[in-house]
């Protein structure tokens, strides 16, 4: 059933597999690289289509100019309900997991500043925004006993046996939160030119978990097999800049630009690694280690068309301009950062979003896709209904591309305004898993010593469907 050598691109991935969780891949790009904080709900109705609209304290996320449009102040607040269903398939069986949650999902605020009548500047502004995100994932994979894997073992008589152990189910379980908070300050210059400029400040708190269970064909007794380095858990922060600029091309007509260095991330681990004592039992030892990642910078491009005082359409298109970086500290960075050299492809974004407004109500919609981070790759799957294994091609591996719907309604009453919104993104992959180093310590394996899994070249890959669908609501008052 193993197979030793295969590559992608001219890299083996299978090197990576074996020392690394996917997780890691996986995290690096949806956690501490994601281009979708929460904001506002105009913000969040309008799939975050701000760039060259602005007036929104949530608009630093894309533009800190867009701070600058604001003529006068603002102060709001955003309570979050998601719900996050992941539906993973493997041989035409299927588990869903479903969560839901509430929370603070956003604050944000500008004061103006008017200068005097002599001067073409005309506004200077300051601006706060702070988003939180929950990013619990739970992608529970069916079980399937023609995946098997032939071992030999001696009982707790001193017997030689031989026996099959029978896939019996897989999980990636990840517990966390993420949260961006950025000042910014922007100058408006004879109302046809608008900077910007901010600073952001993230944090990450993950615990994750990557563990598969075979069951004893014999005994029928199940136990449980951990990624070598898992559970793991990351407590991060993180810094970026940005800078913005908007300009009015007429009364109509305005366009934006932004860049965002990358965010330099510093990563505190710690984990369960595996090993085999004197005794021949396996053990579980703590170990912790630091480190340091950059994200890809971002640069925008933004347009929108101000029709008259009742509606206007923004267009953001986001791309990532350079590749995700480990700071080498040994084998491990280095394989990464020759993994995503060479796998990664730069993500972009295209966002659309409009506003209606009729009277005191506002109506808002949007539209956002992102692109795969990822090129086709190919792995040594396992084949469910066969057990043998084979060389296979994905476009979608690990992550695919995500779209994201959103609307929304608002009404004015004068200094206050409540907003709501509803936002569903969604988005499809290859989820692969099995392959690398596992262990099953004495007290959840099959075997009184325990049992570590070492190098098992092969992939089993199941059909992952996420669907994230938020609820948000927004108070806000101007003054």
């Amino acid at each position: 059933m193993n197979k030793k050598i295969f590559s992608i691109l001219g890299l083996s991935v299978g090197a990576l597999f074996y020392s690394q969780d996917v997780s890691v891949i996986r995290n690096t790009v949806d956690v501490y690289s994601d281009t979708q904080p929460n904001g506002s709900a105009k913000y969040m109705g309008m799939a975050g289509a701000m760039g060259a609209m602005g007036g929104d304290a949530s608009s630093i996320n894309v533009n800190p100019a867009g701070i600058a449009v604001n003529i006068v102040g603002e102060f709001s607040g955003t309570l979050n309900a998601l719900g996050n269903k992941n539906t993973s398939t493997l041989a035409n069986k299927s588990y869903d997991e479903v969560y839901k949650k509430a929370n603070l999902g956003h604050l944000g605020g500008v004061v103006v500043m008017q200068t005097s009548n002599n001067s073409k500047w005309k506004f200077i502004n300051l601006g706060f925004n702070y988003s939180a995100k929950d990013i619990d994932s739970y992608i529970r994979t069916p079980e399937n006993h023609t995946i098997n894997e032939a071992v030999n073992y001696t009982d707790e008589k001193g017997n030689k046996q031989t026996d099959m152990l029978l896939y019996d189910g897989h999980a990636y379980n990840r517990v966390g939160h993420t949260s961006k908070l950025s000042f910014a300050f922007g100058g408006n210059y004879d109302h046809k030119w608008y900077v910007g400029g901010g600073v952001h400040f993230h944090s990450a708190n993950i615990e994750q978990g990557d563990f598969f269970r075979m069951q004893s064909q014999t005994a029928g007794t199940k136990g449980l097999y951990q990624k070598q380095e898992t559970p793991f858990q990351e407590s991060s922060d993180g810094v970026a800049i940005s800078a913005g600029v908007i300009g009015k091309i007429d009364k109509n007509f305005r366009v934006g630009l932004a860049l965002e260095s990358p965010t330099w991330w510093n990563i505190e681990r710690a984990y369960n690694y595996y090993d085999i004592d004197n005794n021949g039992v396996v053990v579980t030892v703590l170990a912790n280690e630091n480190r340091r990642l950059s994200t890809p910078m971002k640069a925008t491009l933004s347009g929108a068309y101000i029709a008259n005082k009742n509606f206007a359409v923004n267009v953001d298109y986001t791309l990532g301009v350079t590749k995700p970086q480990y700071n080498v500290q040994g084998e491990v960075e280095k394989q990464l950062n020759e993994f995503f050299s060479k796998v990664y492809s730069n993500t972009s974004e295209l966002r659309l979003g409009a506003e209606y407004r009729l009277d005191n109500w506002r109506f808002r919609g949007g539209y956002a896709y992102q692109s795969n981070p990822f090129y086709s790759s190919s792995l040594s799957v396992i084949d469910p209904t066969s057990n043998l294994y084979s060389d296979r091609k994905f476009n979608n591996l690990y992550l695919s591309n995500r779209q994201t719907f959103g609307m929304g309604l608002g009404y004015n009453f004068k200094s206050f305004y409540v907003d709501a919104a509803y936002q569903n993104t969604s988005s499809k992959f290859a989820n692969p898993f099995y392959a690398g180093d596992y262990a099953s310590p004495m007290e959840n394996s099959v075997f009184k010593e325990g049992h570590i899994v070492d190098e098992q070249y092969d992939s089993i890959v199941s059909d992952v469907k996420t669907v994230r669908n938020n609820f948000v609501f927004t108070v806000g008052w101007r003054f």
